[in-house]
């Protein structure tokens, strides 16, 4: 919903209302979509609100394999405020799962593993759900050569370490709080890229909105500084920058480049007013303005 001018305890009457669908793993779907490359979308829908999701992929020629649960699929409201620039979520919780569900999904990325190049595991679980879901899906990934990216936080990505994937790419407050320690200043953050490798991330990629991002490979360190733009609604940003840096990487850029190719993207996302709803023209113009430098 967009207003001009948002006001707490005043009645506000939205300039536009659109509906779309959305979520993490979604909107890297709809990026990768975007940038010409053929995504299969997994995961939990249920409901009508599911239905619409499903319906809505399709017709952006998205193919999806979800599994269908009991509760139904959240919804999620995003306030953009015009006057004060500002971007409100209200955001409805996940409801839990039975284990059985999460035994469907992974039976679905094991039945089409073999025609990946990569797998991404993005988003939090279901509340209770098991906190190595990820690890055994970067498992799965690594054993059939396909790429792992997991964009985690916390528990979830502790144990996503185990499988050894292949890229891991938190923001600086995920990061945080999944280590348990200010990450106020670069030296603090690359001090914990390291630790991530050395906990068995081959690379380590740092968001932190419109602040350079960190890329770490296990030798070499880049600062991308991100185009500077007037944003719309950098919600989603980065699930664009996740869906480019492994379109990127699957072409054989280094992580360096492949992460100028994902800032490219946030920013592009951030243009819109829906998530994950990029154009390559945005893309392809965003990537000459963005900034890399190689840290020694």
């Amino acid at each position: 919903m967009m207003f001009r001018k948002l006001n707490l305890n005043e009645v506000n009457r939205a300039k536009t209302t659109i509906d779309g669908a959305a979520g993490k793993s979604i909107n890297v779907a709809k990026v990768l979509k975007a940038l010409g490359e053929s995504p299969l979308a997994v995961g939990f829908i249920g409901g009508a609100r599911g239905e619409r999701l499903r319906k809505a992929l399709q017709e952006r020629g998205i193919e999806c394999q979800f599994v269908e649960v009991q509760e139904p699929t959240r919804q999620c409201i995003i306030l953009l405020d015009e006057f004060n620039r500002t971007q409100t979520e209200l955001v409805e919780e996940s409801r839990p799962v039975p284990a059985s569900d999460y035994q469907r999904l992974e039976a679905i990325v094991r039945e089409r593993i073999k025609s990946l190049r990569a797998v991404i595991m993005s988003g939090t679980l279901t509340p209770g759900g098991p906190a190595d879901f990820y690890m055994r899906m970067a498992q799965i990934a690594n054993s059939s050569g396909a790429l792992s990216i997991v964009d985690a936080q916390g528990s979830v990505l502790a144990e996503a370490l185990r499988a050894q994937p292949g890229v891991v790419k938190p923001n600086r407050e995920e990061l945080a709080v999944s280590l348990g320690r200010e990450l106020s200043n670069e030296n603090q953050i690359i001090s914990a890229m390291r630790d991530l490798c050395e906990r068995g991330a081959a690379r380590v990629v740092v968001t932190s909105g419109e602040e350079p991002v960190l890329a770490f490979d296990g030798r070499s360190i880049w600062r991308i500084l991100p185009p500077r733009i007037t944003a719309l609604n950098p919600i989603g940003s980065g699930d664009a920058f996740t869906a480019a840096l492994a379109w990127r990487l699957l072409r054989g850029d280094d992580l360096g480049q492949a992460s100028r190719w994902g800032a490219a993207a946030g920013a592009g996302n951030a243009l819109t007013t829906l998530a994950g709803e990029v154009k390559v023209a945005d893309v392809e113009r965003l990537a000459r303005a963005v900034a890399i430098e190689k840290i020694s």
